[in-house]
């Protein structure tokens, strides 16, 4: 669940006789800022959008790549279709002190701010991802992140949230924000991801 890309393509049905294409497919940009991209596909070929507001148009079994649009027209012309899309989720990360579950100052002071995000969210989700650096085992990792992750889904539930809005993982050393050697301690890496949706 970590590693979800959050891609989002709009695809908005033109005019149904026959004066244009049938589909238009454009790609937003990813909510996180990294790269994605979608592959459009018909029976008679295919275009590859790995531009944000890049458009592919779709004409019967053709697929046209239309190119990259304006993000203030693409706003214009389908500002009723965005708006109705899910608000964007806020994402937190916190740090932690090594080999336990003791935030780091800086981190401690966001968490106000994340409990406001929270408090202007109606019926938010929250995901709680634990991470660690490389400096112990593999199965001590695991544990640790976990115990990251629920020690932030504690915190969240004193401040209110119910306990059932909140998932928690543990994903150990698998994800590391910075690749390091085995045994090598990364306060980057020692973190709890919070996703509020």
């Amino acid at each position: 669940m970590a590693a979800l890309l959050w891609i989002v393509c709009l695809v908005a049905a033109l005019s149904q006789h026959g004066s244009g294409p049938k589909e238009r497919i454009t790609l937003l940009p990813s909510q996180d800022g990294r790269a994605s991209a979608v592959v459009v596909t018909s029976s008679k070929g295919e275009a590859l959008l790995d531009q944000p507001y890049q458009s592919a148009a779709v004409d019967g079994a053709a697929v046209l790549l239309v190119g990259a649009g304006n993000p203030a027209d693409i706003q214009q012309r389908y500002r009723e279709q965005l708006a109705a899309l899910p608000q964007r989720a806020a994402v937190f990360m916190l740090f932690f002190e090594t080999g336990g579950d003791t935030l780091v100052p800086e981190s401690a002071a966001r968490l106000p701010q994340i409990k406001a995000e929270l408090a202007a969210r109606p019926a938010a989700e929250v995901l709680v991802i634990g991470h660690t650096d490389r400096v112990d085992t593999m199965a001590f990792n695991d544990a640790l992140s976990l115990k990251r992750a629920e020690s932030v889904k504690r915190w969240l539930v004193e401040g209110g949230v119910p306990a059932d809005a909140i998932a928690v993982s543990g994903r150990g050393e698998r994800e590391l924000a910075v690749q390091t050697a085995d045994g090598k301690a990364e306060q980057a890496n020692r973190r709890v991801e919070v996703r509020v949706r």
